[in-house]
């Protein structure tokens, strides 16, 4: 078994022997990274790898792809793949396709060739280690297949990395069991669903009620010492302490509709592991540890969304539980159908009082690309975006498309489009600042009808509510200079307003240091997303940490990923913070 110690002391040349077959028929990846040494971590060690191969050519790039073979290809028939590739295949199950699957394989192989020019790459043993099946490896190749050169190019890189994570994690005799239970844990909590092919587990729904009690029966397990359900739903587990103040933490157990595993829920698993680990080694720390899952972040059953965070600040609104969602049924009437007491009272008695505890922390996966595409694991959030959200409609005339001169039109459809071309251009004239139109309708279109009425969106946001503002006042601006130009009128309905969460110094210098400790580099990133932890802002300090997703870094969707390594490192960084905030308690 190799050690990361003789790695670090030994010779360039030998540096780059022991990782001879890391990365497919390429040792100048270990050759530039020896440069780097000495390594902390196995982690760190992988990230270094990465970087070289990020600052590399484009040419150099596209040689490290071509040397890869293609999956089930003419070298796999002829058993003349590298020991590393043979055994990844076989374990795939590549090298016992039936008839069908081996001729689609092939057929895909040269229609991916054709329009790329380069060879798929899959990292087979997939983000849990154990493989994909032969229709997982068939359908990602056929989704992929569809996607821009430059994006798929960059894809094969990130799949490469992963191959080369699994390859150095079988050198080294890394086993990352912590973030295997992670993963396992999410498989097992998406079997309960609202609807069979997707994930869906929106509030006090039946689904919702199963996940909650299983998220209880596995904390139990894990060793807390109170667990329990209260007014709103959360599920709360408690490690108590040597000392009476406590750190809270946790994330959403809810989902959107068609959604990913890891989304909230990953930010539970993670302090539930680290107290199962606490338990078996028989320690306890200065201060408790509450871990939560909220019940509701979403907003996908009724209109209000941070249910269950609003109650531990004391903001729940008496009027939510009129709210209606959209078979009619009241929001009371949900929760008390849920087995909840759906009284103002009860929830009321949720709210915590911030003299008894620390900070807030949050574990979440990014859900966005920027890890993905610097090739880390872990990132540190500086601020939860403030947003504003609109919906709007500009109105106009409907006339006939073809004899209405290009002039005298009163297009509404068109106004739009001018304005998201101006939110577009204004949102990326600022860093951190981002507008979206992500609803548009033309209500009763036809081909040949000039637009008299045109649907939209707007969601507004920055890491700062100055800037948010500015941004928010120049969009509304420029709507309404659009429709005096255009002959159009238009209304515009707030919806959400929600102020910007920076994390607190101190916190996020803590999430630094436990980073820092694995070895790894700090990014520091803002969340676009809103999170519990924006609400707690209001009631405690707050810091998060984001966990890089892969696919893209894609979210609220059923490819949304982790692989097990990046959740044990979760893991790790989250114990480390535990056993700093320790030795300064």
């Amino acid at each position: 078994m190799m050690k990361l110690d003789d790695l670090n002391n030994t010779s360039t040349a030998d540096f780059v022997r022991g990782l001879d077959g890391t990365y497919e028929h390429s040792p100048w990846i270990a050759e530039r990274a020896a440069a780097a040494r000495p390594f902390k971590t196995v982690a760190a060690l992988k990230v270094a790898l990465a970087r070289v191969v990020r600052e590399a050519s484009v040419d150099e790039q596209l040689g490290l792809i071509r040397a890869h073979p293609e999956l089930a290809g003419k070298a796999a028939v002829a058993g003349e793949l590298t020991a590393e590739s043979t055994n990844e295949q076989q374990k795939a199950g590549l090298t016992a396709c039936t008839p069908q699957e081996f001729a689609r394989l092939q057929q895909l192989n040269a229609d991916y060739n054709a329009r790329f020019g380069f060879p798929f790459i899959l990292a087979v043993r997939g983000p849990r280690g154990t493989g994909f099946t032969r229709a997982e490896i068939i359908a990602t190749f056929e989704r992929r297949l569809r996607a821009h050169p430059d994006l798929e190019r960059a894809e094969c890189l990130r799949q490469i990395h992963r191959i080369a994570e699994i390859r150095l994690n079988d050198k080294f005799g890394v086993e990352p069991t912590l973030g295997q239970q992670l993963w396992d844990w999410a498989a097992a909590l998406a079997r309960h669903s609202e609807t069979e092919d997707f994930l869906t587990c929106t509030y006090a729904t039946p689904t919702h009620t199963a996940v909650a009690g299983q998220l209880m029966a596995w904390m139990h397990d894990c060793g807390f010492d109170e667990v329990s359900r209260d007014a709103v739903g959360n599920v709360v587990g408690v490690y108590n302490g040597t000392g009476n103040k406590r750190l809270l933490t946790g994330s959403h157990y809810d989902t959107v509709r068609r959604a990913g595993r890891f989304d909230g829920r990953l930010g539970i698993f993670v302090p539930m592991l680290v107290v199962r680990e606490l338990q078996r080694a028989g320690k306890r720390l200065p201060f408790g540890l509450e871990v939560v899952g909220f019940s509701e972040e979403e907003g996908q059953r009724y209109p209000a969304d941070f249910l269950g965070s609003s109650a531990l600040i004391g903001n729940f609104q008496p009027a939510w539980l009129d709210q209606t969602d959209a078979a009619g049924i009241k929001l009371r009437d949900a929760m008390q159908a849920a087995g909840l007491p759906g009284t103002m009272d009860a929830i009321q008695a949720v709210q915590r009082d911030p003299s008894r505890y620390l900070g807030f922390v949050e574990v979440h996966i990014e859900q966005g690309p920027v890890l993905d595409s610097l090739d880390l694991p872990l990132g540190i959030v500086t601020s939860i975006n403030g947003s504003r959200r609109y919906t709007g409609e500009i109105v106009g005339l409907a006339s006939h498309a073809g004899t209405t001169p290009m002039g005298q039109r009163r297009d509404a459809a068109a106004g739009v489009a001018e304005l998201i071309l101006f939110v577009e251009k204004r949102a990326a004239a600022v860093p951190d600042v981002v507008g979206t139109v992500g609803m548009l309708e033309v209500p009763a279109g036809s081909i040949n009808v000039i637009p008299g009425r045109c649907r939209f969106s707007l969601d507004l946001r920055a890491t700062t509510d100055e800037a948010r503002d500015a941004l928010d006042a120049d969009v509304r601006a420029r709507l309404d200079e659009i429709c005096q130009r255009r002959g159009l009128s238009y209304t515009l309905q707030p919806t959400l307003a929600a102020n910007a969460a920076p994390s607190n110094a101190a916190w996020q210098t803590r999430w630094e240091a436990a980073i820092t400790e694995l070895g790894l580099p700090l990014h520091r990133l803002p969340s676009g997303a809103g999170h519990d932890a924006m609400k707690l802002h209001e009631l405690l300090p707050q810091a998060m940490l984001f966990v890089r997703g892969g696919n893209g870094g894609i979210s609220h969707n059923p490819l949304e990923s982790v692989t097990v390594d990046d959740a044990e490192l979760a893991v790790r960084a989250f114990a480390v913070l535990l056993e700093r905030l320790s030795q300064q308690s």
